[in-house]
Order: structure tokens, then C-alpha cells, then sequence
């Protein structure tokens, strides 16, 4: 099977209950609880009409401007899943719009990731269905391939694998590797129930502002008298 123009099996996949359980927590804590050390690149921004994205990772990689691989992602793709294409981060041409969209939402997929640029805004910003791209340009794609579905890619440094957890939220997305969804649910659960904790305490009057003098005296902070 030739390396670069390839469809593969995806093996493994977070399974439904751990998809629901995700969808309560913000990004920002999941994102918190693994060290702060993956995302999805500042410039994939939200650009439906908001809500919480919770999927199965089903990955493409494509060229730049082609789409070819994204259509045959959409025919496979199942419900829950998230379509998550890396196409160079490039916004010359288009990789998906209004037409393919309208058919992930039908088929409930979860959400679509687009490392690279999107078209018919207007449409993708008053709907539902989570959509994360770089860019927007009107220009189409082309299809004529090469690509591959269901191998690893890496955004901006975030490995993403078949079947991995895709979250996102008006912050941004991120991938939680399968092998640790469990554990990072646990954390991020602690320290979403924790700012509860903390946002009532400052509703009360009641937040202690202390460790902020603290640390700047322990890292030797230059203070007035």
C-alpha cells in the first residue's frame, strides 16, 4: 500500500460514554491538566455558531487545496466522529464548505477540524455543527489527491491518532491521547470542580489574594517598603 495515497482501518476509538463525559469540561481545564504542552495551534479558531465539540478523531492528511480525501473521510466517517484534516495549515483554496458540511451534520458526525482554510462562512457561522479551521478564503478545492486517512498527523506540534479525543470549545480544541482519557478526565473534573470553588468565594467576597505577594517575595521580586 503505497505510503502518501492510502485509506487505513482506524483500530481503536473513545467510546461513547467517554465522549459524553467530556463535554462538561472546559478546554482551558483539560488543557490545564495535561501540562499545558498540547493544542491545536492558535490559529484553528471556532467558527460555527458555538457550543461544545466532543468526537472520536477520524484523521486525513491531504495536500494542500485538495479535497479528495475529506469526501471519502465523509463517506466513512461515523456518528460522533471528528473529521480531522491536516492540509499544511495552507489558506489558498478551500477544503471544505456549506455543501460537505450540511452532510457531516446530517450524518451527526461530532465536529470538523480544517488545519488549512474553509468557504461559505455565512453558513458555517449560523449552524451548529463544531467547525475549527486556520483561514477562510472563497477559492475551491481541487481533487485529484494524493492523501491518507486514518494515520497519524500533528498540528502545531499535537499528535493526533485514530480515534483519539477531539474537544473543543470557544477557546480553542485539543487532542487527548485514547490511552489517557480516563486520567485526564479525572484531573480536569478536580480542577473544573475546584474553580467552581473559587469563582463562588469571589461572588462572596470571600477570595484570599495572599500567594500573589508570597511568590513574588520567593522569586526575590524587588518590593516597595
Amino acid at each position: 500500500m503505497p505510503t502518501g495515497f492510502r485509506v487505513l482501518h482506524r483500530k481503536r476509538k473513545a467510546s461513547a460514554e467517554q465522549i459524553a463525559a467530556y463535554r462538561d469540561l472546559p478546554v482551558a481545564n483539560i488543557s490545564d491538566s495535561m501540562q499545558r504542552m498540547s493544542a491545536g495551534g492558535a490559529s484553528l479558531r471556532p467558527m460555527h455558531a458555538g457550543g461544545q465539540m466532543a468526537g472520536t478523531a477520524l484523521t486525513v492528511r491531504c495536500r494542500p487545496g485538495d479535497n479528495l480525501m475529506m469526501h471519502y473521510a465523509l463517506n466513512i466517517a461515523e456518528p460522533g466522529d471528528v473529521i480531522v484534516v491536516d492540509a499544511g495549515g495552507d489558506l489558498t483554496n478551500a477544503i471544505t464548505g456549506e455543501l460537505m458540511l450540511a452532510y457531516a451534520a446530517k450524518k451527526q458526525l461530532a465536529g470538523v477540524v480544517i488545519n488549512g482554510a474553509v468557504r461559505d462562512i455565512r453558513s458555517i457561522r449560523a449552524n451548529p455543527l463544531p467547525v475549527y479551521a486556520a483561514g477562510v478564503t472563497h477559492r475551491g478545492p481541487y481533487k485529484d489527491g494524493p492523501g491518507e486517512i486514518n494515520v497519524t498527523i500533528a498540528i502545531d506540534g499535537m499528535v493526533i491518532e485514530p480515534g483519539d479525543l477531539m474537544v473543543g470549545d470557544e477557546d480553542g480544541l485539543l487532542c487527548v491521547p485514547l490511552a489517557e482519557v480516563e486520567r485526564i478526565y479525572s484531573l480536569a473534573s478536580e480542577r473544573h470542580a475546584s474553580e467552581i470553588v473559587k469563582l463562588q468565594a469571589i461572588a462572596d467576597g470571600h477570595n484570599n489574594r495572599d500567594w500573589v505577594l508570597k511568590k513574588l517575595q520567593a522569586l526575590g521580586c524587588e518590593l516597595p517598603e
